[in-house]
């Protein structure tokens, strides 16, 4: 066979894109990305075409994947999200997204009559999902540090008691990382003796690194949730998007079907499934062990901490949740947002104190904060 290649501009265009990719990757601060790996080991895996077909539990006559590894990685997220022994299942998304759009899709099927409850700080792609779903739904308000309002919520869901209830619970909201309290929230059911409910836990960057906080705060499935969806590309911190979904095996049961062409299950959003997010989280997993995730959600915090000290060293009313990782702040000048590439929203701004950022990119940022309302004052 013909053996082709690019040509020179086509080859330059690439260098010119890695350089691009290179320079943004060292200054954004305002996404939560990790970006503090190295998987050159694993490379030689991305020679071949790794599916991960069906279900991960289930074989298939595919075998050119890491299922294997992918229920590992589903086991070890079971485990610390406290699920109940032998009542799990998950699968390795392409997102929290997907993740969230799963455990709608599970509780539109537990309970089809069944109203959706979530609050103003939610993603704004849960809304997004509701629609694909045909799912009905009310917004709640939020507290001022953008956690759920509990009396809001009782209240909308009193007025609506004759229908089943699903709960989509914000375990650090997109802005100012609020989590919302599902050990508060079954009280509200329990309240209202509400029977027939669901509540799924949208854990994208919290979740991942919640379990290692102390007090521990009300998340998982010990303290009343019925599906747990994370990014893998956030705390952990994986080359692309993925994530991980995990559910009560009982509830998956009740949508999967068999598919005699693949041989194996037809229970995930997408068919074919990337076989090399899996093997990238796995690595992660057994690299730093829960001592070494422990320690890496330990600098996120000190970070944190650290930065909303220094901010109000300069005067900036600077603040953060109760063990969170978010640092708000007034939004800084224009040119200081694009560079840092840091999000904004009604005059607010924030950094998110990933693995990757360090005191002295911290330091870096507030001196360039300085700098520009120095000029701004003369």
């Amino acid at each position: 066979m013909k053996s082709y290649s690019l040509s020179e501009d086509e080859n330059q265009r690439l260098a010119v894109l890695l350089e691009e990719v290179k320079h943004n990757t060292e200054l954004f601060m305002g996404y939560p990305v990790s970006k503090d790996f190295d998987y050159t080991s694993l490379l030689p895996f991305l020679k071949y075409p790794m599916n991960n077909l069906g279900d991960p539990f289930v074989p298939s006559t595919y075998a050119v994947g890491s299922r294997a590894l992918e229920k590992e990685v589903v086991e070890f997220f079971a485990e610390l999200f406290r699920a109940e022994k032998d009542n799990w299942w998950g699968y390795v998304t392409n997102g929290g997204s997907e993740g969230n759009l799963y455990g709608l899709y599970l509780a539109r099927e537990l309970h089809p009559k069944g109203m959706v409850y979530y609050s103003e700080a939610t993603h704004y792609s849960v809304q997004k999902n509701l629609h694909l779903l045909n799912m009905e739904n009310i917004t709640i308000s939020t507290q001022t540090n953008g956690e759920m309002d509990y009396e809001d919520l009782e209240n909308t869901i009193r007025m609506n008691r004759q229908l089943p209830v699903i709960i989509m619970a914000n375990i650090g909201t997109t802005m100012t990382e609020a989590r919302d309290d599902i050990g508060r929230i079954k009280a509200i059911l329990k309240k209202l003796a509400i029977k027939h409910y669901y509540i799924h836990a949208d854990g994208a960057l919290s979740g991942s690194y919640s379990a290692f906080l102390e007090p521990r705060p009300a998340f998982d499935f010990a303290d009343g949730a019925d599906s747990i969806a994370i990014s893998g590309h956030k705390f952990m911190g994986t080359p692309m998007p993925c994530g991980v979904v995990v559910v009560k095996k009982s509830n998956r049961d009740r949508i999967a079907r068999s598919v005699a062409y693949i041989g194996s299950m037809d229970t995930t959003i997408s068919g074919s499934r990337n076989g090399h997010s899996p093997l990238f989280l796995w690595y992660t997993i057994k690299k730093l062990g829960m001592e070494g995730l422990k320690q890496r959600a330990l600098h996120c915090l000190d970070t944190a901490r650290y930065a909303e000290e220094k901010l109000h060293e300069m005067g900036i009313p600077a603040w953060r949740n109760p063990n969170s990782i978010t640092v708000n702040f007034p939004e800084p000048a224009a040119a200081i947002r694009k560079k840092w590439q840091l999000a904004a929203e009604s005059g607010s701004s924030h950094i998110i104190c990933m693995p990757n950022i360090g005191k002295n990119q911290i330091d870096q940022l507030l001196q360039e904060i300085r700098e520009s309302q120095f000029e701004l004052t003369t």
